[in-house]
Protein backbone atom coordinates (compact mmCIF):
# COMPACT_ATOMS: atom_id res chain seq x y z
CA UNK A 1 0.00 0.00 0.00
CA UNK A 2 1.34 3.77 -0.60
CA UNK A 3 0.99 6.40 1.77
CA UNK A 4 1.30 10.06 1.45
CA UNK A 5 4.58 11.06 3.60
CA UNK A 6 2.90 13.82 5.86
CA UNK A 7 0.18 11.36 6.55
CA UNK A 8 2.26 8.48 7.51
CA UNK A 9 4.68 10.60 9.48
CA UNK A 10 1.77 12.24 11.52
CA UNK A 11 0.36 8.57 12.38
CA UNK A 12 3.80 7.54 12.94
CA UNK A 13 4.08 10.63 15.20
CA UNK A 14 0.97 9.97 16.70
CA UNK A 15 1.50 6.05 17.72
CA UNK A 16 5.09 7.39 19.30
CA UNK A 17 2.68 9.82 21.25
CA UNK A 18 -0.18 7.55 22.14
CA UNK A 19 3.04 5.05 24.23
CA UNK A 20 4.07 7.52 25.85
CA UNK A 21 6.62 10.03 23.98
CA UNK A 22 7.23 13.35 23.94
CA UNK A 23 5.77 15.13 21.03
CA UNK A 24 8.87 17.01 19.82
CA UNK A 25 10.74 14.30 20.01
CA UNK A 26 8.26 12.00 18.25
CA UNK A 27 7.87 14.28 15.98
CA UNK A 28 11.84 13.86 15.11
CA UNK A 29 11.49 10.18 15.28
CA UNK A 30 8.58 9.86 12.69
CA UNK A 31 10.58 12.23 10.19
CA UNK A 32 13.25 9.78 10.37
CA UNK A 33 11.63 6.45 10.31
CA UNK A 34 9.21 7.85 7.12
CA UNK A 35 12.58 9.03 5.47
CA UNK A 36 13.81 5.27 5.48
CA UNK A 37 10.65 4.37 3.50
CA UNK A 38 10.70 7.21 1.01
CA UNK A 39 14.12 6.01 0.67
CA UNK A 40 13.23 2.25 -0.06
CA UNK A 41 14.89 1.30 3.35
CA UNK A 42 11.80 -0.04 4.48
CA UNK A 43 13.99 -2.50 7.50
CA UNK A 44 14.72 1.28 8.81
CA UNK A 45 11.71 2.82 8.46
CA UNK A 46 7.99 2.72 9.93
CA UNK A 47 8.30 -1.54 10.34
CA UNK A 48 10.70 -0.19 13.59
CA UNK A 49 7.47 1.21 15.37
CA UNK A 50 6.44 -2.20 16.75
CA UNK A 51 9.78 -2.57 18.79
CA UNK A 52 10.26 1.55 20.04
CA UNK A 53 6.66 1.70 20.82
CA UNK A 54 7.31 -1.90 23.06
CA UNK A 55 10.34 -0.59 24.75
CA UNK A 56 8.29 2.37 25.27
CA UNK A 57 5.22 1.06 27.04
CA UNK A 58 7.89 -0.26 29.31
CA UNK A 59 9.66 2.38 30.57
CA UNK A 60 12.89 1.64 28.85
CA UNK A 61 13.32 4.68 27.01
CA UNK A 62 13.54 8.17 28.83
CA UNK A 63 10.77 10.99 26.49
CA UNK A 64 11.51 13.33 27.19
CA UNK A 65 15.25 12.53 27.71
CA UNK A 66 16.71 14.90 30.17
CA UNK A 67 19.80 15.80 27.19
CA UNK A 68 23.31 16.97 28.96
CA UNK A 69 25.45 19.17 26.30
CA UNK A 70 29.09 19.87 27.42
CA UNK A 71 31.69 21.66 24.86
CA UNK A 72 34.83 20.79 24.95
CA UNK A 73 36.01 22.82 22.58
CA UNK A 74 35.61 25.09 19.85
CA UNK A 75 34.49 22.53 17.51
CA UNK A 76 33.68 19.33 20.28
CA UNK A 77 30.80 18.41 22.08
CA UNK A 78 30.10 15.89 24.32
CA UNK A 79 26.10 15.06 24.46
CA UNK A 80 24.88 12.73 27.43
CA UNK A 81 21.57 11.28 25.76
CA UNK A 82 20.22 10.04 29.14
CA UNK A 83 18.53 7.20 27.20
CA UNK A 84 16.44 8.97 25.26
CA UNK A 85 15.23 7.34 21.73
CA UNK A 86 17.65 7.19 19.78
CA UNK A 87 16.71 8.68 16.20
CA UNK A 88 16.05 11.51 18.02
CA UNK A 89 19.20 11.86 20.04
CA UNK A 90 20.78 11.27 16.83
CA UNK A 91 18.93 14.49 14.79
CA UNK A 92 20.27 16.62 17.79
CA UNK A 93 23.75 15.77 17.48
CA UNK A 94 23.72 15.89 13.74
CA UNK A 95 22.45 19.41 14.45
CA UNK A 96 24.49 20.20 17.06
CA UNK A 97 27.63 19.65 14.50
CA UNK A 98 26.30 21.57 12.22
CA UNK A 99 26.52 24.85 14.52
CA UNK A 100 29.77 23.65 15.50
CA UNK A 101 30.84 23.83 12.07
CA UNK A 102 29.18 27.04 11.25
CA UNK A 103 31.67 28.52 13.67
CA UNK A 104 34.47 27.03 13.75
CA UNK A 105 34.71 24.81 10.30
CA UNK A 106 34.30 21.43 11.48
CA UNK A 107 32.26 20.42 14.56
CA UNK A 108 32.65 17.14 16.11
CA UNK A 109 29.90 15.58 18.47
CA UNK A 110 30.04 12.26 20.59
CA UNK A 111 27.11 10.88 21.79
CA UNK A 112 26.61 8.54 25.02
CA UNK A 113 23.51 7.01 26.91
CA UNK A 114 21.93 6.71 23.50
CA UNK A 115 19.66 3.58 21.52
CA UNK A 116 19.47 2.64 18.07
CA UNK A 117 19.41 5.20 16.00
CA UNK A 118 18.72 3.55 12.85
CA UNK A 119 20.10 4.82 9.26
CA UNK A 120 23.04 7.02 9.46
CA UNK A 121 22.29 8.59 5.76
CA UNK A 122 19.14 10.34 6.99
CA UNK A 123 21.62 12.33 9.70
CA UNK A 124 24.63 12.85 7.29
CA UNK A 125 21.61 14.19 4.67
CA UNK A 126 20.94 16.86 7.30
CA UNK A 127 24.62 18.04 6.94
CA UNK A 128 24.78 17.77 2.88
CA UNK A 129 21.73 20.11 3.10
CA UNK A 130 23.49 22.60 4.46
CA UNK A 131 26.26 22.46 2.29
CA UNK A 132 28.44 20.50 4.39
CA UNK A 133 30.09 17.07 4.47
CA UNK A 134 28.51 14.99 7.15
CA UNK A 135 29.36 11.41 8.58
CA UNK A 136 27.99 9.73 11.42
CA UNK A 137 28.54 6.09 13.00
CA UNK A 138 26.71 4.15 15.99
CA UNK A 139 28.21 1.04 17.52
CA UNK A 140 25.80 -1.36 18.37
CA UNK A 141 25.48 -4.93 20.35
CA UNK A 142 27.09 -7.64 19.98
CA UNK A 143 26.45 -10.17 17.01
CA UNK A 144 29.55 -10.03 14.90
CA UNK A 145 33.24 -11.72 15.15
CA UNK A 146 35.96 -10.76 15.32
CA UNK A 147 38.11 -11.30 11.57
CA UNK A 148 39.22 -14.89 11.92
CA UNK A 149 37.29 -15.28 15.59
CA UNK A 150 33.86 -17.10 15.97
CA UNK A 151 32.66 -15.50 18.76
CA UNK A 152 30.10 -12.51 18.67
CA UNK A 153 31.84 -9.55 19.98
CA UNK A 154 31.26 -6.03 18.43
CA UNK A 155 28.50 -4.77 16.53
CA UNK A 156 27.50 -4.07 13.08
CA UNK A 157 28.63 -0.49 13.53
CA UNK A 158 27.66 0.94 10.58
CA UNK A 159 29.00 4.72 9.52
CA UNK A 160 27.37 6.74 6.85
CA UNK A 161 28.98 9.85 5.06
CA UNK A 162 27.22 12.26 2.85
CA UNK A 163 28.47 15.14 0.40
CA UNK A 164 26.41 17.26 -1.18
CA UNK A 165 25.41 17.79 -5.30
CA UNK A 166 24.17 21.41 -6.98
CA UNK A 167 21.40 18.92 -7.92
CA UNK A 168 20.46 18.40 -3.85
CA UNK A 169 20.87 14.69 -4.73
CA UNK A 170 23.57 14.54 -2.27
CA UNK A 171 26.09 11.36 -2.29
CA UNK A 172 24.79 9.17 0.56
CA UNK A 173 27.29 5.96 1.69
CA UNK A 174 25.47 4.31 4.38
CA UNK A 175 26.58 0.55 5.33
CA UNK A 176 27.19 -1.81 8.01
CA UNK A 177 30.67 -2.75 8.61
CA UNK A 178 29.23 -6.42 9.46
CA UNK A 179 28.55 -8.88 6.07
CA UNK A 180 25.18 -8.24 6.58
CA UNK A 181 22.70 -5.57 8.49
CA UNK A 182 20.95 -7.34 11.19
CA UNK A 183 17.56 -5.80 9.52
CA UNK A 184 18.71 -7.90 6.52
CA UNK A 185 19.08 -10.95 8.84
CA UNK A 186 15.85 -10.71 9.62
CA UNK A 187 14.19 -9.79 6.28
CA UNK A 188 15.47 -12.71 5.28
CA UNK A 189 14.10 -15.12 8.51
CA UNK A 190 10.94 -13.14 7.41
CA UNK A 191 11.04 -14.00 3.93
CA UNK A 192 11.81 -17.53 4.73
CA UNK A 193 14.84 -17.70 2.13
CA UNK A 194 18.26 -19.22 2.97
CA UNK A 195 21.03 -17.10 3.52
CA UNK A 196 23.90 -16.74 1.73
CA UNK A 197 27.43 -18.56 2.90
CA UNK A 198 30.13 -16.03 4.36
CA UNK A 199 27.47 -14.17 6.03
CA UNK A 200 27.78 -15.66 9.65
CA UNK A 201 29.18 -19.26 11.15
CA UNK A 202 28.69 -21.12 14.24
CA UNK A 203 30.53 -22.15 17.24
CA UNK A 204 32.39 -23.97 15.16
CA UNK A 205 33.11 -22.12 12.23
CA UNK A 206 30.44 -23.43 9.86
CA UNK A 207 28.49 -21.42 7.84
CA UNK A 208 25.32 -20.24 8.57
CA UNK A 209 22.55 -20.38 5.62
CA UNK A 210 19.34 -20.27 7.84
CA UNK A 211 18.56 -17.08 8.98
CA UNK A 212 16.71 -17.70 12.49
CA UNK A 213 19.86 -19.85 13.72
CA UNK A 214 22.10 -16.33 13.50
CA UNK A 215 21.20 -15.12 17.01
CA UNK A 216 23.33 -18.76 18.65
CA UNK A 217 26.16 -18.11 15.86
CA UNK A 218 27.75 -14.95 14.78
CA UNK A 219 27.85 -12.74 11.60
CA UNK A 220 31.37 -11.73 9.82
CA UNK A 221 32.78 -8.23 9.06
CA UNK A 222 32.14 -7.64 5.71
CA UNK A 223 35.41 -8.06 3.83
CA UNK A 224 37.21 -9.95 6.15
CA UNK A 225 40.01 -8.20 7.85
CA UNK A 226 39.57 -5.20 6.17
CA UNK A 227 35.59 -4.76 7.05
CA UNK A 228 37.06 -5.57 10.96
CA UNK A 229 39.27 -3.05 10.79
CA UNK A 230 36.17 -0.43 9.99
CA UNK A 231 34.25 -2.26 12.67
CA UNK A 232 37.19 -1.43 15.46
CA UNK A 233 37.37 2.00 14.21
CA UNK A 234 33.66 2.51 14.78
CA UNK A 235 33.70 1.28 18.44
CA UNK A 236 36.63 3.56 19.19
CA UNK A 237 35.31 6.12 17.42
CA UNK A 238 31.28 5.89 18.76
CA UNK A 239 32.00 3.82 22.01
CA UNK A 240 35.71 4.39 23.25
CA UNK A 241 35.96 7.48 23.66
CA UNK A 242 32.55 9.09 23.64
CA UNK A 243 31.74 7.31 27.38
CA UNK A 244 29.02 5.05 25.95
CA UNK A 245 28.88 1.01 26.01
CA UNK A 246 31.61 -1.17 23.88
CA UNK A 247 31.41 -4.56 23.36
CA UNK A 248 28.70 -6.13 25.61
CA UNK A 249 28.32 -2.93 27.36
CA UNK A 250 25.93 -2.57 24.51
CA UNK A 251 22.83 -3.74 25.14
CA UNK A 252 19.93 -4.91 22.41
CA UNK A 253 16.51 -3.38 21.84
CA UNK A 254 15.10 -7.21 21.01
CA UNK A 255 16.50 -9.07 23.64
CA UNK A 256 17.20 -6.83 26.52
CA UNK A 257 14.92 -5.57 28.27
CA UNK A 258 16.03 -4.88 31.37
CA UNK A 259 18.43 -1.85 30.06
CA UNK A 260 18.76 1.07 27.69
CA UNK A 261 20.94 0.22 24.56
CA UNK A 262 24.02 2.65 26.06
CA UNK A 263 24.58 3.20 22.27
CA UNK A 264 27.25 5.52 21.52
CA UNK A 265 27.52 7.90 18.21
CA UNK A 266 30.01 10.33 16.69
CA UNK A 267 28.93 12.77 14.35
CA UNK A 268 31.25 15.21 12.16
CA UNK A 269 30.17 18.28 9.76
CA UNK A 270 32.76 19.69 7.35
CA UNK A 271 31.85 23.40 6.05
CA UNK A 272 33.45 22.94 2.45
CA UNK A 273 33.54 27.03 2.18
CA UNK A 274 36.41 26.85 4.37
CA UNK A 275 38.18 24.66 2.08
CA UNK A 276 37.00 26.51 -1.45
CA UNK A 277 33.72 28.48 -2.87
CA UNK A 278 30.61 26.25 -2.72
CA UNK A 279 29.49 26.85 -6.66
CA UNK A 280 33.79 25.17 -7.13
CA UNK A 281 33.46 22.83 -4.94
CA UNK A 282 30.28 21.43 -6.68
CA UNK A 283 32.19 22.10 -9.88
CA UNK A 284 34.56 19.74 -9.40
CA UNK A 285 32.03 17.39 -7.93
CA UNK A 286 29.95 17.09 -10.84
CA UNK A 287 33.32 16.09 -12.75
CA UNK A 288 34.03 13.36 -10.40
CA UNK A 289 30.19 12.06 -10.73
CA UNK A 290 31.30 12.22 -14.85
CA UNK A 291 33.89 10.35 -14.30
CA UNK A 292 32.00 7.42 -12.42
CA UNK A 293 29.43 7.56 -15.22
CA UNK A 294 32.59 7.05 -17.83
CA UNK A 295 33.05 3.79 -16.50
CA UNK A 296 29.95 2.45 -18.02
CA UNK A 297 30.07 -0.54 -20.19
CA UNK A 298 28.94 0.96 -23.56
CA UNK A 299 28.48 -2.37 -24.93
CA UNK A 300 25.66 -3.50 -22.32
CA UNK A 301 24.61 0.42 -22.09
CA UNK A 302 24.18 -0.07 -18.29
CA UNK A 303 24.49 3.33 -16.15
CA UNK A 304 27.10 3.57 -13.58
CA UNK A 305 25.49 5.58 -10.43
CA UNK A 306 27.26 6.87 -7.64
CA UNK A 307 26.75 6.42 -3.85
CA UNK A 308 23.15 7.04 -2.82
CA UNK A 309 21.96 7.55 -6.11
CA UNK A 310 19.31 5.22 -6.02
CA UNK A 311 18.07 6.34 -2.92
CA UNK A 312 16.92 9.81 -4.76
CA UNK A 313 15.29 7.99 -7.37
CA UNK A 314 13.39 6.06 -4.62
CA UNK A 315 12.19 9.31 -2.85
CA UNK A 316 11.11 11.19 -6.27
CA UNK A 317 8.64 7.86 -6.64
CA UNK A 318 7.72 8.22 -3.38
CA UNK A 319 7.06 11.75 -3.16
CA UNK A 320 4.93 11.27 -6.67
CA UNK A 321 3.20 7.85 -6.25
CA UNK A 322 3.28 7.71 -2.22
CA UNK A 323 5.07 5.95 0.08
CA UNK A 324 5.38 1.80 -0.46
CA UNK A 325 4.53 0.46 2.54
CA UNK A 326 4.54 -3.60 3.03
CA UNK A 327 1.51 -5.73 4.04
CA UNK A 328 3.04 -7.03 7.45
CA UNK A 329 3.85 -3.55 8.35
CA UNK A 330 0.85 -2.15 7.59
CA UNK A 331 -0.97 -5.17 9.82
CA UNK A 332 0.92 -4.25 12.28
CA UNK A 333 0.85 -0.42 12.49
CA UNK A 334 -2.67 -1.44 12.54
CA UNK A 335 -2.84 -3.73 14.93
CA UNK A 336 -0.48 -0.56 17.11
CA UNK A 337 -3.36 2.21 16.51
CA UNK A 338 -6.40 -0.27 17.98
CA UNK A 339 -4.44 -0.69 20.89
CA UNK A 340 -3.14 2.72 21.60
CA UNK A 341 -6.92 4.54 20.48
CA UNK A 342 -5.35 6.27 17.45
CA UNK A 343 -7.36 6.51 14.30
CA UNK A 344 -6.15 4.55 11.60
CA UNK A 345 -4.05 5.23 8.65
CA UNK A 346 -6.24 5.71 5.80
CA UNK A 347 -5.04 5.14 2.07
Amino acid sequence: MRFDASALTEHAASLLVAAGADEVEARSVAESLVWCDRIDRPTQGVSRLPILIERLAQGLYQSPCRLEVERRAAGVSVLDGGNGLGHWLANRGMDAAIELAQDTGIGVVGVRNGNFFGAGACYVERAAARGMIGLAMSNSFPKVAAHGGVKSILGTNPFAFGAPRRSGRSVLLDMATAASAGSMIRMYADEGRPLPEGIAVDAMGRPITDPSQVASGALLPFGGAKGWGLMFMVEIMAGVITGAGIGPGVKSMYADFENGGRNGFLFLALDIERFMPLELYFERMEELVALVRSSADAVKGLRVLYPGESRWVALACSDRDGVFVGERTVGALEDLARKLGVPLLAV
